[in-house]
């Protein structure tokens, strides 16, 4: 999905969340940014039955927390906060089981769910990983979606600063500011490390002449 196909989902998400038409601003949100999360959280997880609860959580809490959401952000920024947010918390199994608010009963939002995990898992199956990729998720979790969300999916670091928050709300100006600076620092490291390894493993040049 290019920029501007982006910034037409995020207005015709907008537009159903103010007409009040919640059922349809989710539904939305799920369907389009859907696939490109559910591959993050495949990565993140190592584990695609795991990758399929986390999704199922990120879906629940979406549709919950969408009442509340008051656009300081992206609505995909937020929604990849979520994400993130509901893969840390499937290493605690208790609260994976603890469905508070499950999703409509007519199932339509389940099923866009459902549809989005099929189609990208068809997907990932059929990808060629390549060694710079294996690299990469060789890192710990964090640093993973990290470099995920700078140069796969191509966020500022105040948007990285919001996902990478443990809470959903907002950040305040100061502590965004910081995070991002802290978050561009770090990138820069594992940039640095990763072409290291790479070069070890005779993956790229090392810029000599032989």
């Amino acid at each position: 999905m290019d920029v501007s196909e982006r910034e037409r989902l995020e207005q015709q998400i907008r537009e159903r969340f103010d007409a009040g038409d919640l059922h349809g601003a989710a539904t939305l949100g799920i369907r389009g940014y859907g696939p490109e999360i559910f591959g993050v959280l495949v990565s993140l997880q190592r584990d695609e039955s795991l990758a399929h609860e986390a999704f199922s959580a990120f879906a629940e809490r979406l549709w919950r927390g969408l009442p509340a959401f008051e656009w300081q952000c992206s609505f995909r920024t937020w929604a990849y906060t979520i994400a993130r947010n509901a893969s840390r918390n499937l290493a605690d199994a208790t609260r994976v089981r603890k469905r508070v608010t499950p999703l409509p009963s007519d199932s339509e939002l389940e099923a866009v769910a459902a549809e989005v995990r099929s189609t990208t898992q068809s997907f990932l199956k059929s990808r060629v990983k390549d060694g710079l990729a294996k690299l990469r998720e060789a890192l710990p979790s964090d640093d993973q979606l990290l470099l995920v969300l700078r140069f796969d999916k191509e966020m500022s670091w105040n948007e990285i600063a919001r996902v990478m928050s443990t809470a959903e709300a907002a950040l305040d100006a100061a502590t965004e500011k910081r995070e991002a600076a802290r978050l561009r620092q770090r990138g820069q490291t594992l940039k640095r490390e990763l072409l290291a390894k790479a070069k070890a493993a005779g993956l790229v040049g090392d810029g000599s002449n032989r």
